[in-house]
């Protein structure tokens, strides 16, 4: 199919045709989510670790007699119902990420550039660079694009110019292409390509 490029000043620049198999998929929830699960669970640390009763340093000697004083027979002041004791089922320190196939990995990746052309969210640009590095100049370029909240996808390496300028915008984030993915893809409304990220990524999935 063939889609608009326009320029950074919001000027026609011709069409340029991208492939079906890519931009013109019917997306499916379920493989996006499987794969933007995959990926927060990669993020985790995992550092989390709470002290059980095994790791309080507390005496381990009985409270008080077994009998007599009318109350519940405790053994020890390490256990989770007092103060100062451990805790129950609490977290501990484990590594959170998990096996996902490279098909579903790059089948989650096409679903989420078609679902971003299917709901008219693509936008191609025919280079993202910048003569100097001015924000004020970007965001008016932006604003032209009605641009608020963007994920930019440059080629394989970024304009220094339009990378700094961008920096200080926010809800706008800049990736080489080389580090496009599904959750930055949905955590923006709009996803922006250049000419030369669109002929990476088609060349990376043929």
């Amino acid at each position: 199919m063939d889609i608009k490029v326009t320029t950074l000043a919001g000027k026609d620049a011709g069409k340029l045709e991208i492939s079906d198999g890519i931009f013109a998929l019917d997306p499916r929830e379920d493989i996006l989510q499987r794969v933007v699960r995959w990926q927060l669970a990669k993020k985790q640390q995992g550092t989390h670790q709470a002290q059980t009763r095994a790791d309080v340093s507390r005496t381990g000697a009985k409270m008080y007699k077994q009998k007599g004083t009318g109350r519940a027979r405790h053994s020890s002041g390490r256990a989770p119902q007092f103060r100062g004791g451990g805790k129950a089922h609490g977290p501990v320190a484990r590594d959170h990420t998990h096996d996902l196939p490279k098909k579903v990995r790059a089948l989650g990746l096409k679903h989420a550039l078609s679902a971003k052309a299917k709901a008219s969210n693509l936008i191609v640009i025919d280079d993202l660079a910048l003569g100097e590095s001015k924000t004020k100049a970007l965001a008016s370029s932006f604003a032209s694009l009605g641009l608020t909240n963007a994920l930019m996808i440059g080629g394989a390496e970024l304009d220094q110019n339009f990378k700094h300028a961008a920096a200080n915008i926010p809800n706008i984030d800049v990736l080489p292409v080389q580090g496009i993915n599904v959750y930055d893809i949905l955590r923006r409304n709009t996803l922006v390509l250049s000419k030369s990220a669109v002929e990476a990524l088609e060349e990376r999935f043929k």
